[in-house]
């Protein structure tokens, strides 16, 4: 890399992408799943200055030093940022001294990025919501974009989560402006405001009022005479046409899913998996696997008061399906066995300890206890919905989840399971809009939680997020009676707080000290171990603070008990929960697996401010140290080995 040469789309489209972020391993040979293995790695977002030569073409620097677009962009450079998204698919290999490295010529290695082509199934494929002008019959799209965290299926595939996806688009209201083709026909849809599509105004001169272009502007190089595919015109959500196969109004519907990746097929296209829900996934993680029961999988909404959800399959798991390393299998058609036909539930936390799975389908009734004007309708009416969509219910999943009476959460990003007990642990971020207990919430748009498109700015304190201007986040942790099992018991796992947050009464409830400090958890992964035994570690992204850099934690959960201060961890065993590592300044430490002999430990380090090197450039041992050499701080994933070879925290 040199700041005098810019990326070209096809290197990029051969390089790994930018932002390491979720991240998991498949075995090629079970005899050889702890040294020689595929990484499918998501990479979430980009610097567009590191991959241009100076500022991209269309952004200049005012006389504050603020760099802003204010021209048409570059289709190469634009093509470049576009293929650094996305995810990475590379064989890894270890050699005889323990050193690894990826493998170049590997039939698996390939990427996947914001223009690959993508099919839909499950409940909104081929249906009205998702025709565009790519594809009139609903049934494809192009690229995945955005992707945090990650999962994976017993069968062998990997999932990347769409997380912060709407803010590639941009839609306009105004009566005519040719330049963005726009027109009277413009759309307003209830989902594109719930999710934050941004929706920009003209005032009477037809200036746009505010930012004009999505988060990258890529939609700013679609010339009409020569974007006759959509390469860019897509990422204008307008109504420009006189219908839907005409124009991209419907593009941001075919993002916010769970996308299954078959890494061992690199010829193999990405699946959209619908059925799981539409909104911003942090992450998808599959629950206990029992032979005969349905397979579940938990995400969470990565958004302030937003919900935690479960998807249950109509097929009951059979251990045949199980991946087995080499075999020459349709692993995308187990998976949609699973995960094209279930049911998706969203989570209501009560104050007793319990809680309950609430269905989302076009017939189920809007319980009274909810509060919503809406009370006994069934979901599809009070959303405006024919009978029966359930292409609707999932396009509107948000919408459907306030009205049932979900819990609206802290943030709720990654989550784990204990594949013996069941338990369920996710990480709740942090919540600066959480309001004192009594005080009413307020809502986007300023209209009500039972309007369709709005949701909350500020919601009070509840049971499982119990704290005022949550800034330290905590993690949960709940158990079904079975998988697909609409009631659970929960409690929390250990609230983050830092030195400074201590000295605010009740606030450090896990009674945490210098030697675990934490705040903001965010990555999560159970390490199991055999016999019931089992590791869970904890990785946190504040980008650093005064107390200290962002961290990987490890604490032994069996045998703990809960507490009276409200947490598992508390003033008698939280010596148990250890700073294992941290990071170098600025980063976030996210991403996490181990080999299956647990002898390295593999971590991602996203958007540091430095790495620790000295004037030679090479490494020193103290990554909270500024370098006084030349450096381009770059995202990187991290294998961490003993010395003598042995088990990794043991």
């Amino acid at each position: 890399w040199s700041q005098d040469l810019a990326f070209t789309p096809e290197i990029q489209a051969n390089s790994v992408g930018m932002h390491h972020d979720g991240m998991y391993h498949f075995p090629i040979s079970d005899d050889t799943a702890s040294s020689n293995f595929i990484m499918a790695l998501n990479n979430e977002y980009i610097d567009q200055r590191a991959l241009a030569k100076g500022l991209p073409q269309g952004y200049t620097r005012n006389e504050k030093g603020e760099v802003r677009l204010t021209g048409e962009r570059d289709p190469d450079e634009v093509r470049t940022e576009i293929n650094a998204h996305g995810v990475t698919v590379v064989e890894l290999r270890r050699d005889e001294n323990r050193v690894w490295d990826v493998v170049r010529s590997s039939q698996y290695n390939r990427r996947i990025t914001s223009a690959t082509p993508c099919d839909l199934e499950g409940p909104v494929a081929g249906s009205q919501y998702v025709v565009t002008a790519y594809d009139n019959t609903g049934r494809t799209t192009r690229g995945t974009n955005n992707n945090c965290a990650s999962g994976f299926t017993p069968w062998g595939t990997y999932l990347t989560c769409e997380e912060n996806w709407p803010s590639i688009f941009a839609k306009y209201d105004t009566q005519d402006n040719a330049e963005y083709g726009v027109n009277a026909t413009a759309d307003r849809y209830a989902d594109d405001d719930r999710l934050g599509i941004p929706h920009y105004v003209f005032d009477d001169n037809d200036d746009i009022i505010g930012l004009d272009t999505g988060r990258y502007g890529w939609l700013t190089s679609a010339d009409p005479a020569e974007d006759t595919a959509g390469e860019f015109a897509r990422f204008n959500a307008t109504a420009t046409a006189s219908s839907a196969s005409g124009d991209y109004r419907n593009e941001p519907r075919t993002f916010g899913y769970i996308v299954e990746i078959d890494p061992y097929d690199a010829s193999s296209r990405p699946v959209k998996r619908t059925a799981l829900g539409r909104f911003r996934h942090e992450g998808c993680w599959p629950g206990k696997l029992v032979a005969g029961e349905p397979v579940v999988f938990y995400s969470g909404h990565d958004a302030r008061n937003e919900y935690i959800y479960k998807f249950v399959s109509d097929a009951k798991w059979d251990p045949a399906d199980a991946n087995m390393a080499g075999a020459t299998t349709d692993r995308l058609a187990i998976g949609a066995k699973y995960m094209n036909e279930g049911t998706l539930y969203a989570a209501k936390f009560n104050a007793d300890g319990s809680g309950e799975w609430l269905e989302l389908e076009p017939d189920t009734i809007v319980p009274a206890s909810a509060g919503s004007r809406y009370a006994g309708m069934t979901l599809a009416s009070a959303l405006g919905l024919e009978a029966g969509d359930r292409a609707g219910i999932i396009i509107h999943t948000c919408d459907a989840a306030d009205l049932m009476g979900a819990t609206p959460m802290d943030r709720p990003e990654w989550g784990t399971v204990d594949p013996v007990s069941g338990e369920v642990y996710m990480t709740l971020t942090n919540n600066s809009d959480r309001l004192p207990e009594g005080q009413s919430p307020t809502f986007s748009n300023g209209s009500s939680i039972e309007e369709p498109g709005s949701a909350y700015d500020e919601a009070p304190v509840n049971a499982a997020n119990p704290r005022v201007n949550n800034n330290d986040g905590q993690v949960i942790r709940w158990v079904e009676p079975s998988p697909g099992d609409t009631r659970f018991s929960w409690d929390i796992f250990v609230f983050g707080a830092l030195g400074t947050d201590s000295e605010a009464e009740d606030y450090n409830r896990s009674s945490l000290t210098a030697q675990n400090y934490f705040s903001s958890c965010d990555g999560l992964w159970y390490d199991d171990r055999g016999d019931g035994q089992g590791i869970l570690w904890i990785e946190t992204d504040t980008g650093g603070t005064s107390v200290t850099n962002d961290q990987v934690l490890a604490v032994v959960p069996q045998g703990l008990q809960k507490g009276n201060n409200a947490s598992v961890i508390n003033s008698e065993n939280q010596a148990q929960l250890k700073r294992f590592a941290v990071g170098p300044n600025g980063c976030e430490v996210t991403g996490i697996f181990a080999t299956p002999d647990k002898t390295a430990l593999f971590i991602n380090i996203q958007h540091p401010s430095n790495w620790p090197i000295d004037d030679s450039g090479s490494n020193t041992p103290d990554a909270t140290v500024e370098p006084s050499g030349n450096v381009r701080p770059r995202a990187s994933t991290v294998v961490i080995q003993k010395a003598d070879g042995g088990q990794i925290a043991v």
